[in-house]
């Protein structure tokens, strides 16, 4: 009697726990940055080998730097007749921000001359739907969306570099914030509220952005965010605009943000911590072809720097509790940084 009791109850828990595993659904979105045309992208083949559901590019896609826009295109066309680069593009869904390479000048701004043209060359090479929202507005921020099941996550495509202020150039005799500097900086912070990272029309949209809601949030640009003044390009050369960030997330409450960015030719993860608000991770892969002699200094680096050729991708397993893995997987296909937070902890409680 005891043995026909226990065969159903056994048959209802093999059936339980293999409808729990068809019902947990997971999410893969590969990213990275800086990749130089003419090089051979083996990374984005690996990328592709990972079967991602998007792949984002962080800017720096190409190496532009120019004035003259066949110049521009051509080097685009070099790029995706690239084997590798077709490989990803059958593979998964590409979305795209640019960095100063890809708009087209070295650590340019809101004052570049040929920003209108470089844009119609970005949203012709990266396929943008002659409808898109992209097309009706200056720069190229954007949102897109990926569905898995139930869950959103939600990717935020900003712009850092068409509406933004000139750097403040680093001069001899400058006070350094760390004595511990082995490098000279290229430029220091502003001071002046006026100057600006993302503009007034993109701030006022992505206010918008993050009150829609979402799953996950994926903040999408060529700078990075979490890290601390290092003397190069990124946020905190804009400390206002930074805090601005931070307190937008918080006026909007918008849960579960992470960075990604790139730009700086290695791979890091950092964690900003600030009052009021759950840790910001930023995870930075930037290195599909260029590589750097040193890392910065960066006090809030957790993992990292990978100097190697590397790709970044998030594995996003969607539990009652959302299990978001981060890696960074280096060109002979290791993984070289793996790091996972639980999806509770980028809430406000």
């Amino acid at each position: 009697m005891q043995r026909k009791i226990l065969l159903p109850v056994l048959a209802f828990c093999i059936c339980w726990i293999s409808c729990k595993q068809e019902t947990t659904s997971v999410t893969k979105i590969a990213f990275g940055s800086c990749g130089d045309q003419d090089w051979p992208q083996p990374v984005l083949t690996l990328a592709a080998n990972n079967k991602p559901d998007a792949f984002i590019f962080l800017g720096d896609n190409i190496y532009g730097d120019t004035k003259n826009m066949d110049t521009l295109e051509n080097k685009y066309k070099r790029w995706q007749a690239q084997p590798d680069f077709k490989r990803l593009d059958s593979a998964t869904k590409i979305f795209a921000v640019w960095d100063d390479h890809d708009y087209g000048w070295n650590d340019d701004g809101k004052y570049y001359e040929f920003k209108k043209e470089s844009k119609e060359l970005f949203l012709k090479y990266f396929k943008e739907p002659a409808a898109s929202e992209r097309r009706k507005h200056e720069g190229i921020y954007h949102t897109e969306y990926i569905k898995s099941g139930e869950k959103t996550v939600q990717l935020i495509l900003l712009d850092v570099r068409t509406f933004r202020s000139n750097l403040l150039l680093y001069k001899k005799g400058d006070s350094l914030p760390r004595k511990e500097y082995f490098y000279t900086p290229d430029y220091k912070p502003h001071t002046s509220p006026d100057s600006t990272l993302l503009g007034a029309e993109q701030w006022k949209w992505l206010e918008g952005e993050l009150a829609k809601p979402a799953d996950l949030r994926l903040i999408c640009g060529g700078s990075q965010f979490s890290i601390e003044y290092n003397g190069y390009e990124a946020w905190a050369n804009f400390p206002h605009e930074q805090k601005k960030m931070l307190e937008l997330i918080k006026k909007t409450k918008a849960n579960s943000v992470l960075f990604l960015s790139g730009d700086v030719h290695y791979a890091e993860i950092s964690k900003l911590e600030e009052p009021g608000l759950y840790p910001i991770y930023d995870v930075t892969s930037s290195g599909i072809t260029s590589t750097w002699d040193f890392a910065t200094l960066n006090k809030n680096r957790l993992e990292g720097p990978i100097m190697e050729n590397h790709f970044g991708l998030l594995t996003i397993t969607w539990e009652k509790d959302p299990v978001i893995r981060m890696e960074i997987i280096d060109k002979l296909n290791n993984s070289r940084i793996e790091y996972t937070i639980k999806g509770s902890e980028i809430q406000f409680n």
